[in-house]
């Protein structure tokens, strides 16, 4: 039954010029069109890649502009910041860092 379902179509599409020159076309542009399935679906996953990324480019400059007014507000905070960020010390004092071995 699937055999002659299928000598079916064949024979109505080679018969009819117009439905083969049609389907050729949906074939074209569903497969090899710069507008393919392919292409729109690597587009929407491209697209929710990028808001993810603008999410968390968001949240990080929320995050940071918060952390730039404690350092600009308060003299303490700059200074913790710069001597655990930078390992800056004042004259009269000596750092010492500590740096944990890990095993590979």
């Amino acid at each position: 039954m699937n055999n002659e379902f299928v000598k079916k179509i064949y024979t109505l599409v080679m018969s009819n010029k117009l439905l083969s020159i049609i389907l050729i076309f949906l074939i074209w542009i569903a497969f090899f069109d710069s507008s393919s399935f392919y292409y729109r679906f690597k587009l929407q996953h491209d697209i929710a890649k990028m808001k993810e990324e603008k999410e968390y480019y968001l949240t990080r400059i929320a995050e940071d502009s918060t952390r730039l007014q404690q350092l600009k507000s308060n003299k303490d905070n700059l200074e913790r910041f710069v001597r655990e960020k930078y390992l800056m010390k004042a004259d009269n004092e000596d750092v010492f860092v500590i740096v944990e071995e890990t095993e590979d």
